[in-house]
């Protein structure tokens, strides 16, 4: 089972918002390209959307569907793969101060993804690298900073602008 989470500076109601909109899926999960609500009123229990999955030329078209929910902190999801079945997707929000901890637990479910021959240590491996390029994205769509408002210091760190001359030493 493949377990990751990420602090995410930001409140877990900024957080849930993001979960809970429909048309940002695709700024945040790995490997989906545009989304949209296909039935339902996401994330309502049972509601689903789609995105398209480019791989080369190729296009394929999958779904999600929402099967638990609480709102503002959890959200259960059956992701559709095609022919790999179908993978189930737990992501909680626990409040870590003014931040936001966020822990995402994938397994196949169904299909041929869930068989032992496909769900080894090797793809337990690659969904551990999916997931922190989806945290990744999930906190700079939540943390929202601009890269505008973002300049390098002498040293290349980033920092934001409202930070730049500030009193603190």
């Amino acid at each position: 089972m493949a377990v990751r989470h990420r602090l995410i500076k930001a409140s877990p109601q900024t957080v849930w918002s993001v979960l809970a909109d429909a048309s940002r899926y695709a700024e945040w999960v790995v490997g989906t390209s545009g989304s949209e609500p296909v039935r339902g009123e996401w994330p309502q229990v049972g509601s689903a959307i789609g995105y398209t999955v480019p791989l080369g030329p190729l296009r394929l078209t999958n779904e999600t569907v929402v099967r638990h929910y609480e709102e503002g902190s959890e959200l259960g999801l059956e992701a559709q793969a095609g022919a790999l079945g179908t993978a189930r997707i737990a992501i909680e929000l626990r409040p870590w101060g003014e931040h936001c901890l966020v822990v995402v637990d994938e397994h196949p479910l169904q299909g041929a993804g869930a068989s032992p021959l496909l769900h080894n240590v090797g793809m337990e491996a690659l969904i551990q690298i999916r997931h922190r390029a989806m945290l990744a994205r999930l906190a700079r769509v939540c943390e929202g900073e601009p890269r505008a408002e973002r300049s390098e210091t002498p040293r290349g760190r980033r920092r934001a602008a409202h930070d730049i001359g500030g009193g603190h030493a």
